[in-house]
């Protein structure tokens, strides 16, 4: 049934919206399983009904009448129990319900699998046989996997309100949520605009035309272009091809005349389709039918009709270049963002972004943070195509994207963007205060940087030092491995810029998420593998260049902090400042007048939790790094959507392990800092404080917040709201009993949003 299964989602996929796809998949379902009857059932979320929605083998009349509660029917049962039902005897099953109104005779056998996205049951999908007969495990396991393919394409509707008009009064799926990836704190309300990575057939959007004269100008235009490009590439080729060979670009030009490709397109274009749309429609079309036809030889035909329409859309998408327009409250969608994109919405019109791909420590997010954009990263579930023009929120601080929000909904957000910005500009004159609690506890508070837009925001924001500097950021603009003296100029810079402040630059720091383009690195399980201190000690040319560029640096300034990422034993510790300690004699060698700048450990591996106070004897200082001991402590990759839910810094281990680390590193008479998006949040970093940490390091953008709430509170509050949390085995219990306090405080509006709206 592969081969089967692989149509019907060809098929489904090419189809041109929810109903159409819906009345694909019953008829290819009942043909598949030589049942008699097939018909998906939708839960709508406003009756809380499962209503049939589309059927082959019951009354087509039906459709969008007949409906039933989950305590109803077979199908009710299917879909409060979110499991498959599979009965020989339906009849004679309590549940059993029969409805005159589909016109259904009595079936005996019943197979039915519930539609899942995301743990959310949003309908049925049923085969029905009048012979009693007990489907077998391989028709079972047809359909669920037939369901959860539905479930896709159900999700992807809601998104873009195609699922109106079917049986449900012209209601839009309204407040769809899509889970990404936090890539760029913020929250947004506004208009997507999607950009197309070049010449990308499958992403471009459906868009609707009324001047058709000037699209099919430009679709003539381009075919033009194409034909030139097949007669010269020919020509060009003619001493290297044999004739029978150059066959192949005859083939192209007779596919690019009017009585093929070129006419139908154009046929498409005349029905107020733009010419885009209209180029990816014909050319899914034939794709679709070569890759479904037996012959091998045939189905490799569809490669060169793919590549025909990528060459014709190429020109058409060059044609539009000029003409796109960003409308007011613009957020940025698009497969993969690139910095460039950025720089071409003109200034005060772009409020988000949201990349398909991509992850929180992408040059792009990098890039959002510093400039204060609220951005979601790693939205796979997104049907982005689609959403051009459509009305979004984007929420930075859970990585939720919302299509089609309701009024309620969108004010809520629209007064959180509000109170945000207000919030920023009443903080602005902390910026000379220290952060100091109302018992006279100070706790210096750091930045993280990466690009130099980070300085900027980090001095308007009173940041005391650098907490981390990524020197990574560097090395991905980069196109090749910057020299000693590119290096040296970049950090002067960095040190220059907050001099006489502590700089803490870790060096490189690439893997996991993290790649450089002219230095790939293929694994299969990234995060396990090669990345960080191990990439560097097994390059020590790479690592002796870094530092040597970071110590001459230093030169004048002696505000260096060196710090290595990724320590999981002491054997890495001692062979990377064996190391320092090498570059620095060359550097003196050399005449460079510099002192030894401290060194430290990060603690990111939960196996250098336990040997704290082993590498706090040889290591200078010691800086958690929450983002990733999280994740490792959890095992939960956070940059990946499926499981970003249980990703959760305030989780009972997460606080028990930072608190550890804390004591020993104390125990040994050496600071602890920590960097992190757990730093950012105010009421997490009022517990930080309370642990011990000797300074918190965060992004510039939440640094007003953090330094306002501590202010306001006691070091004797908090170590009694730290004791009180750690009481509790639930993070969301944790998290409730945080807001709880603040709230009692008065605090409530420097609360992190993301969980404010999570409660």
């Amino acid at each position: 049934m592969l081969g089967t299964l692989r149509k019907i989602v060809q098929e489904v996929n090419a189809a041109k919206d929810l109903k159409a796809a819906l009345g694909i998949i019953v008829q290819r379902v009942k043909e598949s399983m030589a049942s008699q009857v097939c018909s998906v059932y939708l839960l709508d979320r406003d009756s809380g009904r499962f209503v049939l929605m589309a059927t082959e083998g019951l009354n087509k009349k039906a459709i969008g009448k007949v409906s039933m509660a989950p305590n109803e029917g077979l199908v009710g049962l299917v879909g409060s129990r979110e499991e498959p039902l599979n009965l020989e005897h339906a009849s004679e099953h309590p549940r059993y319900r029969y409805f005159a109104e589909t016109g259904e005779e009595r079936y005996a056998s019943f197979l039915g699998a519930p539609i899942i996205h995301h743990r959310r049951v949003l309908g049925v999908l049923v085969v029905q046989q009048k012979e009693q007969r007990q489907f077998d495990e391989g028709e079972e396991a047809f359909l669920v996997t037939m369901s959860a393919q539905l479930a896709g394409v159900i999700a992807h509707a809601e998104a873009t309100g195609s699922i109106s008009g079917l049986g449900r009064q012209g209601k839009s799926g309204r407040d769809t949520r899509f889970i990404g990836i936090p890539g760029a704190p913020g929250a947004a309300v506004g208009t997507a605009l999607v950009v197309l990575p070049p010449a990308d057939l499958e992403v471009v959007p459906d868009k609707a035309v009324t001047d058709i004269e000037a699209e099919l100008t430009l679709f003539q235009a381009a075919l033009e272009s194409v034909r030139g490009d097949m007669r010269m590439l020919s020509n060009k080729l003619a001493n290297q091809m044999r004739r029978e060979e150059r066959a192949l670009f005859d083939v192209y030009l007779m596919m690019l005349e009017d009585a093929a490709l070129g006419g139908e397109v154009s046929a498409v274009i005349r029905t107020g389709q733009w010419a885009q749309g209209a180029l990816r429609q014909v050319v899914s079309d034939h794709v679709q039918r070569f890759e479904m036809m037996d012959d091998a030889y045939l189905r490799e035909r569809a490669s060169d009709v793919k590549d025909i329409g990528r060459r014709l859309l190429a020109y058409l998408q060059q044609a539009r270049q000029q003409t796109l327009t960003y409308p007011d409250n613009t957020i940025l969608v698009s497969e993969e963002l690139s910095p460039a994109m950025l720089g071409d919405v003109p200034e005060g019109k772009l409020v988000g972004l949201v990349s398909v791909l991509g992850s929180g420590n992408s040059h792009v997010a990098i890039l959002a943070r510093a400039l204060g954009i609220p951005t979601v990263m790693g939205a796979v579930d997104l049907p982005y195509s689609k959403v051009d023009g459509i009305e979004l929120i984007i929420d930075g601080y859970r990585g939720e994207i919302i299509t089609n929000p309701g009024s309620v909904l969108r004010e809520q957000y629209a007064a959180l963007v509000e109170e945000d910005r207000q919030l920023s500009e009443g903080l602005d004159g902390l910026r000379e205060l220290p952060c100091e609690t109302t018992d006279g506890y100070r706790v210096p508070l750091w930045v993280n940087t990466g690009l130099l837009a980070d300085v900027v925001r980090a001095q308007e924001r009173g940041a005391e030092g650098v907490g981390l500097y990524r020197t990574e950021v560097p090395f991905m603009i980069k196109e090749r491995f910057p020299s000693e003296k590119e290096q040296l100029a970049i950090y002067r810079e960095q040190l220059q810029a907050f001099h006489p402040l502590p700089v803490t630059m870790r060096t490189l720091d690439i893997g996991g998420d993290k790649s450089l383009s002219y230095f790939p690195i293929k694994e299969e399980n990234p995060f396990l593998g090669w990345r960080g201190i191990r990439v560097t000690l097994d390059h020590p040319e790479i690592f002796l260049v870094q530092v040597r560029a970071m110590l001459k640096a230093s030169e004048g300034l002696n505000n260096l902090r060196i710090l290595l990422p990724m320590i999981s034993g002491l054997q890495e510790l001692e062979e990377a400042l064996r190391l320092i300690h090498r570059a620095f004699a060359e550097v003196l060698d050399e005449g460079t007048d510099v002192q030894m700048p401290p060194v430290g450990v990060m603690i990111e591996v939960p196996a250098a939790v336990y040997l704290t106070r082993e590498l706090a004897r040889q290591a200078d200082f010691i800086s958690v790094g929450s983002n990733d001991l999280t994740q490792y402590l959890l095992a939960v990759d956070r940059n990946n959507p499926r499981v970003a839910a249980l990703y959760d810094y305030l989780h009972p281990a997460v606080l028990e392990a930072l608190q550890r680390v804390v004591n020993e590193a104390h125990t040994e008479g050496k600071p602890v800092s920590i960097c992190g998006e757990m730093a950012g949040d105010p009421g997490a970093a009022m517990l930080l404080m309370a642990m011990g940490f000797d300074s918190l390091s965060m992004n510039a953008t939440n640094l007003p917040k953090v330094k306002s709430l501590l202010r306001q509170v006691s070091l004797q509050d908090s170590r009694e709201l730290l004791a009180r949390v750690q009481q509790l085995d639930n993070p969301k219990i944790i998290q409730s009993t945080l807001q709880l306090s603040l709230r009692n405080l008065g605090l409530s509006r420097l609360i992190n949003p993301g969980a404010l709206l999570q409660s």
